[in-house]
């Protein structure tokens, strides 16, 4: 292997690993530069676009197999912007292909990245080569388990982006002789075409994952199609359902912001999950509360109103559950649901260079006034004309009621089959067991 120059080194440390002079390619074998070559092209063209961020690892792995470099295992590890976890691990092995691994927030992650392997060439920003059978199984916690799998040695490399953000990628072999020099060398010249691709494909993940956390889906589909010229509206037939907190005022008075903040986050860890299931989508967090709607499929057949009406009851249910736990420290928690059917529209508005996704329109308002008859009558679930004209059930009517706003009166509903005793209101119900733990809802979208 070529001797390693172990002085420190900051002013390349930290530069993004994409960085190359032309210098790289002077160790490469005579007959393995073409072949290098089209790794590196294949990289920066098919490479970068696989929809698949595992066909990059193991496209990566069998080309350098098919130029005689003896990879038996690779491995990377990139930060990433994501509000259920801080990273993403990818294993791939000639046995069992690629395997995704997630990094969740928190000290547990924190502290198993101190002790790795990827934490010592992130402070050297030097490549780190092992000869495994001359390695102290002591030096890192893999080291025991790559040994006892056959593994001859490992090669760890830190990727730097140019946002700053600290990567890697690492390499095993089970050769006899482990990597030769000219192994080494071919893996130092596709580097920087590899870190750069790398770069560009979690740039526009994160671009899109952060939009699509932060707007919603159908907002965060139409900024990256372009619609973010201010004034352009898009009109949603759907069920719309609007829904928030009571007495969040009393309930928050005596907690700090970051309690306050908590109790939010459980409360709606009890409605995302059964409107989502149901194929809802979150618009707007409102505070104390949020608008979601159900698509209508272009049938007019209910199946929207059903779905809205399904995820309804089902949030009331887990956050009964949720009560009935003491999820909420043992302070009740109750929500008021209203469900209308008619007509979302996207608005860009704003003023200048800060604009946001809005959601507009008469049929919007209506629901959020209708949200507010629910602590007047009492009911936790309250549904519009217009809305139940499309359930094939026969609700209960309770009334005539003014809107705020509007000028016609309208006949207001509540689901007439009525779930067992203090479930549909939100409050815990008398149960012969405690109910089990609300499950976490999965994550949906692939991680990059």
């Amino acid at each position: 292997m070529p001797d390693e120059d172990t002085t420190p080194q900051p002013s390349r440390a930290l530069a993004p690993t994409a960085f190359a002079d032309g210098s790289e390619a002077q160790d490469v074998p005579f007959g393995a530069i073409q072949q290098s070559v089209g790794i590196r092209d294949w990289l920066l063209g098919e490479g970068a676009r696989l929809q698949n961020a595992s066909d990059l690892l193991s496209g990566l792995a069998q080309r350098l197999i098919d130029v005689g470099v003896p990879i038996d295992r690779a491995s990377t590890a990139i930060d990433t912007l994501h509000s259920e976890y801080s990273g993403v691990g990818r294993v791939w092995t000639r046995e069992a292909g690629t395997t995704v691994r997630l990094f969740p927030h928190g000290e547990a992650s924190d502290a198993a990245y101190r002790e790795s392997p990827f934490h010592a060439v992130h402070q050297s920003g030097e490549w780190l080569i092992l000869d495994l059978a001359e390695t102290d199984p002591g030096l890192f916690s893999i080291i025991p388990e790559l040994k006892a799998e056959g593994y001859t040695a490992y090669v760890v490399v830190p990727v730097f982006f140019t946002n700053g953000t600290h990567n890697g990628l690492t390499l095993a072999t089970r050769a006899k002789d482990g990597f030769a020099d000219e192994d080494i060398a071919i893996l130092r010249f596709i580097m920087p075409a590899l870190a750069a691709v790398m770069e560009m494909r979690i740039v526009n993940k994160q671009l899109d994952q952060v939009l699509r956390i932060y707007v919603g889906d159908e907002p965060h589909r139409a900024i990256l199609s372009g619609d973010i010229r201010r004034g352009q509206v898009k009109r949603i037939r759907s069920a719309i359902l609007f829904a928030d907190m009571r007495d969040y005022t009393r309930l928050s008075a005596d907690l700090t912001p970051e309690e306050a903040v908590e109790l939010l986050n459980h409360f709606f860890d009890c409605l995302v999950p059964a409107i989502e299931r149901e194929g809802g989508e979150v618009l707007k967090y409102l505070g104390d509360g949020l608008l979601a709607i159900f698509r209508e499929p272009g049938d007019d057949l209910g199946g929207a109103a059903k779905g809205a009406l399904t995820a309804a009851q089902g949030a009331l249910e887990a956050l009964a559950e949720a009560n009935a736990v003491g999820r909420f420290g043992g302070k009740p928690v109750a929500a008021g649901i209203a469900l209308h059917h008619g007509e979302a529209a996207y608005g860009n508005v704003g003023s200048g260079t800060r604009l946001d996704f809005t959601v507009i329109g008469r049929d919007v308002n209506l629901a959020s006034r209708l949200a507010r008859l629910n602590r007047t009558l009492g009911e936790p679930l309250l549904m519009s004309k217009p809305f139940v004209d499309f359930l094939w059930g026969d609700p209960e009517s309770v009334g005539v009621h003014g809107l705020d706003g509007f000028s016609e009166p309208m006949e207001v509903y509540r689901p007439s089959r009525r779930r067992a005793a203090g479930t549909s209101s939100g409050q815990p119900a008398d149960r012969g067991s405690p109910p089990g733990v609300l499950v976490a809802a999965a994550l949906a979208q692939d991680a990059d």
